[in-house]
């Protein structure tokens, strides 16, 4: 006999998959830090190059473009970073950067809120993240284009417009760790599978939002992302 569960379990989130009617459930989600130079300089930290460092969200914090959010709870400086999102299709468990790429199922916009001023304690506290970093609708992500239509991740211009006003604007070149480099050293840690999603870090020129404001993400070859805050 199977018991029965004690109360309803919510389904697993997915994300819109562009031009298509299926959907690609989302399993789990890990976040590069520090992957734009110039993004690690303003937030006062050098880049190690000798390995990426990672986060985690849970997966019911992702969240379809198009939403309005209230303000997160237990802030007063909730801050926008816009990322480039690889979604993993296929399994990968300690592979190469040769290899790394036949995981990929595709791309995706996405931002990544954070609660800045919670994150900024814990760092001097020299504690975890996950109250600035793991929170309901921190994970905004677009529609997945698969990567043969996308193409190799180069020099594809990644943006933020708040309101209105350009405030993000890089190319995925200038991540400090590549697509297949983030995969190849992230599967030493964990067995990647179908459903995971990396969002690979932020360029410079993140800052808060308010109630009120909009946001629009864009990487060139990729389907746009917006996000109103509520007022």
């Amino acid at each position: 006999m199977t018991a029965a569960p004690l109360f309803d379990v919510p389904p697993a989130p997915s994300v819109a998959i562009a031009g298509s009617a299926s959907h690609f459930p989302v399993r789990r989600v890990f976040c590069v830090g520090r992957n734009y130079a110039a993004h690690a300089a303003e937030m006062g930290n050098e880049v190690d190059r000798a390995a990426p460092f990672y986060f985690t969200k849970s997966a019911h914090a992702v969240i379809p473009s198009g939403s309005e959010i209230a303000y997160p709870a237990g802030t007063r400086d909730c801050h926008y970073e816009m990322e480039f999102v690889i979604a993993i299709g296929a399994d990968a468990h300690e592979v190469s950067e040769a290899d790394a790429m036949d995981a990929v199922y595709g791309y995706a916009c996405g931002i990544d809120l954070t609660r800045r001023d919670l994150q900024a304690q814990a760092k001097d506290g020299r504690k975890p993240w996950d109250l600035g970093k793991d929170f309901e609708n921190s994970a905004l992500m677009g529609a997945i284009t698969p990567a043969p239509a996308f193409g190799a991740p180069g020099d594809q211009a990644i943006t933020l417009d708040l309101d209105g006003k350009r405030v993000q604007e890089a190319k995925l070149s200038d991540m400090v760790w590549s697509v297949p480099e983030i995969i190849a050293h992230l599967s030493r840690f964990y067995r990647l599978a179908p459903g995971d999603l990396i969002y690979t870090g932020t360029p410079a020129g993140v800052g808060p939002v308010v109630p009120g404001c909009a946001l629009s993400g864009a990487i060139d070859g990729l389907e746009p992302i917006t996000l109103t805050i509520a007022k």
